[in-house]
């Protein structure tokens, strides 16, 4: 692995054990897999607010719409075994649909371009109203024609990605849960991924929250209720590492795969672009876009109690999964402040040998700010951002413990000295940078409790 690839690695770890806090999450779990294998895990935070249990990597999560990246994963096996093609009609495998919806063909389900209703009359299967629909309910409500005409736009449909798994159960003569375990997550090396819940007893798994509002606390979602025939479209339950590594594998240029690469480049292909995003695409089973010149693709998902986003670089050889176990989950944004974070010390390189030790996160009243070493540079970084780097000054070391701000935005302290101070162990114990004095943050804790004492507080009116 590129050494800035792993200094990269390191900082976004703890960027997110930072954001978890501020922000007051339960928990994220993330993983990085590089070149097929997790070479990384961190898991912040607790798996259950009620029971106080501490969240591992080992956790499962509810993984939500990631589930159709492998439904879809499945769709291409079969084509290569020349079992079925995109281009054919869903009426082929699948009786009793409107005629509108049976002439879609198997690509625009895929792509998100059939036309299908997103989650029919009554979508209270994903707020817990009600139990997520079996093949049944799920037949009865695609007797209905399609919302708008096929292959006109993108249009989300997690009614079509439940089609698809009986499309896979006819092919196959097999239930999807079976049939996707053996030919799609066994292969690909996954242990720690299940279509659909309950789990086995005993195995670890992080209960689902509410958000604070509008009850005034986070609330446990129990989060294991199975999805039934919706297991295709949001049912899968899996760790961060295992979800990381089956999209890296899904990359065009993976040396590993359950897919031939034809099928992976098909897959990743932009098909449809989505409307009111900025320059995001859909494939077949997953979304696509770039960032500051990257390709990328993965998924995102969410669940009742659930957040969470995958992207796959395949310049990168990496793929990074961020699950979140709360309904207001940030997943989602700290994915975007991981590809700033890679692409700063992909630009800049890992340390060299006077800056690597000038690290840490530092404190004042106003809160952190992460000396980070990238280049022949450390950038004073604030982990409070989405993009931490955003603005970030940058110090010249000049000397063990001496540098100068060799660059800073106009409203800071550009040109201004930066000195360590060493105690008497010779450990560094606050650094001066300019005018301000940052401590470690247990000193400034104390700070704080003894200039301004808690004070028992009247209840604010409603």
């Amino acid at each position: 692995m590129d050494k800035w690839l792993r200094s990269a690695i390191d900082y976004i770890g703890s960027w997110i054990e930072y954001q978890q806090r501020t922000l007051q999450q339960p928990g994220v779990i993330v993983a990085f897999a590089h070149r097929g294998e997790v070479v990384a895990e961190h898991a912040f935070g607790l798996a259950d607010l009620d029971t106080g249990e501490k969240l591992t990597p080992r956790h499962r999560f509810r993984i939500a719409s990631h589930s159709k990246s492998f439904t879809s994963a499945g769709i291409m096996k079969l084509r290569e075994q020349r079992k079925l093609r995109l281009d054919d009609p869903i009426g082929q495998y699948v009786g009793g649909l409107n005629p509108r919806v049976a002439e879609t063909t198997i690509a625009q389900v895929l792509s998100h371009s059939a036309g299908l209703t997103r989650d029919g009359a009554d979508s209270g299967q994903f707020i817990d109203n009600r139990p997520y629909l079996n093949a049944e309910e799920l037949l009865a409500e695609l007797k209905l024609p399609t919302a708008i005409e096929p292959g006109t736009r993108f249009k989300y449909s997690n009614h079509g990605f439940a089609l698809i798994g009986l499309v896979i159960e006819a092919v196959t003569k097999e239930p999807y849960p079976v049939w996707i375990k053996r030919e799609i997550i066994e292969p690909t090396g996954l242990r720690e991924t299940e279509p659909n819940a309950p789990l086995a007893k005993g195995t670890p798994f992080a209960r689902g929250h509410t958000r604070k509002l509008p009850f005034g606390e986070r609330c446990v979602i129990p989060g294991d209720n199975p999805a039934q025939t919706m297991a295709s479209a949001a049912g899968f339950v899996a760790t961060a590492g295992d979800t990381a590594r089956f999209f890296a594998q899904l990359a065009p240029n993976a040396k590993k795969s359950v897919l031939m690469a034809a099928s992976r480049r098909e897959m990743t292909r932009h098909h449809w672009r989505i409307p009111q995003s900025f320059e995001v695409y859909y494939g077949l089973g997953v979304n696509a876009g770039k960032t500051d010149g990257w390709d990328w693709f993965g998924h995102s998902g969410g669940f009742q109690g659930y957040i969470s986003r995958t992207c796959a670089i395949p310049s990168c050889e990496l793929a990074i999964s961020i699950l979140s176990n709360s309904i207001d989950g940030a997943a989602p944004f700290w994915m975007d402040g991981a590809m700033q974070i890679l692409r700063v010390f992909n630009t800049r390189g890992a340390p060299d040998r006077r800056t690597r030790d000038w690290t840490g996160r530092w404190w004042t009243i106003w809160g952190a700010s992460d000396l980070v070493p990238a280049g022949n540079r450390v950038l004073v970084a604030n982990p409070q951002f989405n993009n931490p780097f955003m603005d970030a000054a940058e110090i010249e070391v000049t000397g063990r413990d001496t540098g100068k701000l060799a660059w800073a935005a106009g409203y800071s302290s550009h040109g201004e000295p930066v000195r360590r101070v060493r105690d008497k162990r010779g450990k560094v114990g606050s650094i001066w940078i300019a005018g301000a004095n940052v401590k470690p943050e247990r000193v400034v804790s104390r700070e704080i409790a003894h200039r301004y004492p808690p004070r028992k507080r009247r209840p604010i009116p409603e």
